[in-house]
């Protein structure tokens, strides 16, 4: 092998060390990030979730992370419309223990407790 070529493998390995000590260098500690939504309320209690793509299910709540995924059992999924997909009918079926992806969820709400108000936003006609 000629000098040369000894010298450029060295000069290679040099870089190669410095570009792992720059991997290896530890990351600041950022702010730490609260959850969107308090989910440990609803731990073990009937939830109704809605996806981006219009499905809809229904099930206990049995663990949840940062990101939003979600475990829930006992989980039914509301069927939608063979002839017009928008339109949830009263069939289910059981799907059992699922895991549920963060990014994929539209709407979360409790079976139990919830109520329906009118909106405070819309300003009365006057006649």
């Amino acid at each position: 092998m000629s000098e040369r070529n000894q010298q450029q493998g060295q000069q290679d390995r040099q870089q190669g060390r410095r570009r792992n000590q720059n991997q290896q260098r530890e990351k600041p500690d950022g702010p730490k990030r609260d959850l969107i939504l308090e989910l440990s309320r609803f731990q073990d209690k009937r939830i109704r979730v809605k996806f981006t793509h219009g499905r809809q299910v229904t099930g206990i709540l049995k663990g949840f992370d940062q990101l939003m995924n979600l475990v829930l059992d006992d989980v039914q999924e509301t069927l939608r419309d063979p002839e017009d997909e928008s339109i949830l009918t009263e069939k289910t079926r059981d799907l059992g223990l699922v895991v549920v992806r963060g990014p994929l969820l539209l709407t979360i709400a409790p079976v139990d407790g919830s109520e329906v108000i009118e909106n405070p936003f819309v300003q009365p006609q006057e006649e």
